[in-house]
């Protein structure tokens, strides 16, 4: 027994040497050190940045620096994973004319291999200093990304127009920034001015940290508006314009803003800023935007948006979403999201926080400022809800698992939305709060509600700006704070399964679901302002210029029938293509039972195809429920 064991032994060993020998392909190529991690100490000296914005005809940021180093590898850094887009979308691309040099002589740089936001400069002994000099080649018109210069105003973000050493928090990395801006150019921006000569500003000095999250707009025409105050400190908007007359805002407009402000204190009862800068850009002319910090918000929407007040409602949730953000999302933030510098990987596990509930603050600040109506929001709640109703992506794809959407899509078009799901986070995650809030004042009877865990959780350490981090355990223990229950396992129901959407939060408001044959007034006025002919509910499609297909709902009738996004309709029943023309058809189908026809061009083919869809016009609307007490109504009531 002892003999035949050992000549088994014997030959698994030969066995497994044979496997172990090297196989006859290539082997891989040892990857290079790694980007020195950042570390919170003191950087030994503070850099200078200058930045000339004046060449709006070419769209180019003309950038110089000066970083104080000592001899030895350094490695420099250009922001890639940006806040307020959580993901790795700094547009290294669009940097040119790199050249870094020392006393004079210019110094070979060279781009790391595997992280190619990375530069390592070999600095001789005699340096102390590298002078750095770039171009950041903005979009122009041929659309290469956001436009953020024209002939009338700029966006200048720093993300774009930095490099930083690697290897320390950029809390830790002092800096003196200054700007060259156009002749007569107004600016705003929550640095604050040490000098100006002649066109060039100069700010006090900061660190990366608080310069990237300062942007700047700036433009010929401009106007500032004083908001009042929270907790004593001011809050600014300043509007820029494409033209003049874009500016002119009627007072009782301007008086809905302000009161935003005061709903904010009542809302959160502390502030973590010593002043906040609303920048608003009125134009169709640079890219829109609508992005946080936690001074600051740059905010970009169509150029009528004072002068046609009654047709841009679909603009007027913006500025109450991202100033909420300077509590939720920069002050309060999440644990796994906040991160040591700009080359550091983030994670987006509590988005449906960050995002999630201030897409629901800034519905309901909207209306209990009066930027929008009581109506209108609810109209909004109406189409959210059934967008999840329908959302069938939700079979395969959890709420939670779109966290992970801006990384794996980097907010590229889809072209399945309903299938695929794009950051439902914000808008689903709206639905969960609502939910979350009607649940709480249902359980308190009224004494409590979301407006508690608002103080509770984002209201702590009133006047402080740094940043206070927390993870999925303490958004739990704030909400049983406010009201006890199994909070955990309500939102890990919501976030994790696969079950319908989170419809409860409307019920429980008082309100029901339904569908009418035509739109709420909300969805009237978007389609108008969008000129799109939106059918989601019934065809199962939206419709823009040139009766091209948007979005097509999957298992939809539009889809069943083999139509796809970027589909041009040619001709309804064997008549030209118009709006109205294809609504009759729906119509007159649900009445006859009988299929309609569409003649449609796909690239350089055409196809007649048959819609055999007969359920009429759907629109989605809430409707009160008399036997459920109106919280919906309640929440959205101005706070005394």
């Amino acid at each position: 027994m002892h003999s035949s064991t050992s000549v088994f032994v014997a030959v698994g060993l030969c066995v497994a040497a044979g496997l172990a020998q090297a196989s006859d392909g290539p082997a891989p190529t040892p990857l290079p050190p790694a980007i020195a991690a950042p570390r919170d100490v003191a950087y030994p000296g503070t850099l200078k940045i200058a930045v000339d914005a004046t060449d709006i005809a070419r769209h180019v940021f003309q950038v110089k620096e000066s970083i104080p180093v000592s001899a030895g590898t350094v490695t420099l850094l250009y922001p890639q994973w940006l806040p307020g887009n959580h993901s790795p979308t700094g547009r290294v691309d669009n940097v040119a004319g790199l050249k870094i040099s020392a006393n004079g002589k210019a110094l070979e740089w060279r781009r790391d291999p595997v992280n190619v936001y990375a530069f390592h400069v070999d600095v001789p002994e005699n340096v102390r200093a590298l002078d750095v000099s770039f171009q950041f080649l903005s979009g122009g018109d041929a659309g290469e990304s956001r436009r953020v210069m024209t002939a009338e105003m700029l966006n200048l973000q720093w993300t774009a127009n930095v490099i930083y050493p690697a290897g320390y928090y950029v809390r830790q990395i002092p800096v003196e920034a200054s700007v060259t801006l156009p002749t007569g150019w107004q600016f705003a921006t929550a640095l604050e001015t040490a000098t100006t000569s002649g066109d060039t500003t100069t700010f006090k000095p900061t660190n990366i940290e608080t310069l990237i999250d300062s942007p700047m707009f700036a433009g010929k025409y401009a106007k500032k508006v004083d908001l009042g105050n929270i907790g004593g400190a001011p809050v600014r908007l300043s509007i820029f314009a494409d033209r003049p007359g874009d500016l002119e805002a009627k007072p009782e407009h301007l008086e809905a803003h302000k009161t935003l402000v005061t709903q904010l204190g009542k809302l959160f009862g502390s502030h973590h800023f010593d002043h906040y800068d609303v920048l608003l850009a009125l134009t169709e002319r640079m890219g829109g935007i609508g992005l946080e910090h936690h001074r600051s918000s740059e905010n970009g929407v169509g150029p009528t948006y004072f002068t046609e007040w009654d047709k841009t409602a679909g603009y007027r949730d913006l500025l109450p979403h991202e100033i909420t953000h300077s509590w939720n999302g920069k002050f309060r933030r999440p644990a796994d999201l906040w991160t040591a510098n700009y080359n550091v990987p983030m994670r987006n596990s509590l988005l449906w926080v960050y995002e999630g509930q201030t897409q629901y603050w800034g519905y309901v600040l909207s209306a209990r400022a009066g930027l929008l109506t009581k109506q209108q929001v609810l109209d909004v709640f109406a189409l959210t809800a059934a967008t999840y109703d329908h959302r069938i992506g939700r079979e395969w794809k959890t709420l939670a698992d779109t966290t992970n959407d801006p990384i794996t899509g980097l907010r590229r078009a889809q072209p399945w939305r309903s299938w695929q799901r794009s950051e439902d986070y914000y808008s689903e995650g709206m639905l969960v709060w609502l939910d979350a809030d009607t649940l709480i004042r249902e359980l308190s009877k009224g004494k409590k509600s979301l407006d508690d865990f608002a103080k509770v959780f984002f209201g702590i350490n009133d006047g402080s700006y740094t940043p206070a981090t927390y993870t999925f355990e303490d958004v739990v223990h704030a909400l049983n704070t406010v009201q006890p229950y199994d909070w955990a396992k309500f939102l890990r129901t919501r976030l994790d399964t696969h079950a319908g959407a989170p419809l409860d939060g409307v019920k429980r408001g008082g309100y029901a679901l339904t569908y009418k044959d035509t739109p709420n007034g909300y969805d009237k006025d978007e389609q108008a302002r969008r000129k799109a002919t939106d059918l989601t509910y019934s065809l199962g499609v939206t419709i823009g210029r040139e009766a091209k297909l948007g979005d097509v709902r999957w298992n939809g009738p539009a889809h069943n029938a083999g139509l796809t996004p970027g589909t041009q309709i040619v001709a309804v029943n064997g008549t030209s293509y118009e709006s109205d023309r294809l609504k009759d058809a729906i119509k007159d189908a649900q009445k006859s039972g009988a299929p309609f026809e569409l003649l449609v061009k796909n690239g350089e083919t055409y196809a007649t195809v048959k819609i055999d869809y007969r359920d009429g016009l759907r629109y989605p609307q809430l409707e009160r429920e008399d036997k459920a007490p109106a919280l919906l109504d309640q929440i959205l009531e101005a706070k005394k």
